[in-house]
């Protein structure tokens, strides 16, 4: 479907692939918006419970591609940068309002965009060979896809400026020290770690686990008092799902749950 996305499905795990490895599957084209596609797409079936973004080759993401970042300054073309910046924003979005947990398996090089990628997802695992970067201060450029955002939320003031103003890249065990990632893991691993998390999220109650991810993502701009109202409101409906009921008596009698939909 797409020229440089490719998604799978297998066992109820959606794993979007970017695909551009010869160019470290840096951004170009309509790359951008065939990525949001797929995770829109992805994101709304009712037989998927997880979402995987990864990269194929040796690299997760190397950001924007720079010859066509030139290209574009050559022509003097800020109505299509602006396109480009707006296909940005859609894959954020798409990410964030998914209800189900998506997952960065992080390959490799993270870089500009492609690390902002990695931190708009829900979880993040990563090789041992993997780095990041806030790389846009290399070529003059300001965060795009929600750096902005995610690093001061993530980091303290100072290390997040470092990481804009300096853009140097952090190995894989730095960015786990600053909880950028959640788990490193052996590159030959990589593979079956990430699919070992997505199969456990897989099995989580599918209504707690959106609730949960609203929450977290809410309580940012939010009082105390919002979030115990939602918290009410959510174990509320969670509390009347037959999944729920059946991971309460699975519970007492001690076995796994059966699958049960809400």
């Amino acid at each position: 479907m797409y020229e440089h996305i490719t998604v799978e499905y297998a066992d109820r795990v959606a794993t979007v692939t970017l695909n551009r490895p010869e160019k470290l599957n840096a951004f170009v084209g309509h790359m951008r918006r065939d990525l949001a596609e797929a995770v829109e797409e992805a994101g709304g079936d009712a037989d998927v419970r997880v979402v995987v973004i990864t990269g194929a080759g040796r690299a997760f993401c190397a950001g924007a591609d720079v010859d066509y970042m030139a290209e574009l300054m050559r022509r003097d073309d800020a109505e299509e940068f602006a396109r480009l910046l707006g296909a940005g924003r859609r894959v954020v979005h798409a990410i964030r309002q998914a209800t189900k947990p998506v997952v960065a398996s992080v390959n490799g090089a993270a870089y500009g965009a492609g690390f902002n990628v990695a931190l708009a997802c829900d979880l993040r695992i990563a090789s041992e060979s993997a780095a990041f970067s806030q790389s846009f201060v290399k070529v003059g450029l300001h965060p795009d896809w929600g750096g902005s955002y995610f690093v001061p939320r993530a980091v303290p003031s100072n290390i997040a400026c470092e990481m804009f103003f300096l853009g140097d890249a952090l190995d894989a065990r730095r960015a786990y020290e600053l909880g950028l990632v959640n788990r490193v893991v052996k590159d030959s691993e990589l593979a079956a770690e990430t699919r070992r998390l997505a199969l456990r999220l897989r099995d989580a109650p599918p209504q707690a686990i959106a609730a949960a991810k609203h929450a977290v993502y809410v309580s940012e701009a939010a009082s105390l008092d919002r979030m115990l109202q939602y918290e009410t409101e959510a174990q509320l409906q969670c509390f009347a799902t037959r999944d729920a009921r059946e991971r309460v008596r699975a519970f007492l009698e001690r076995r796994p749950p059966r699958d049960a939909k809400s």
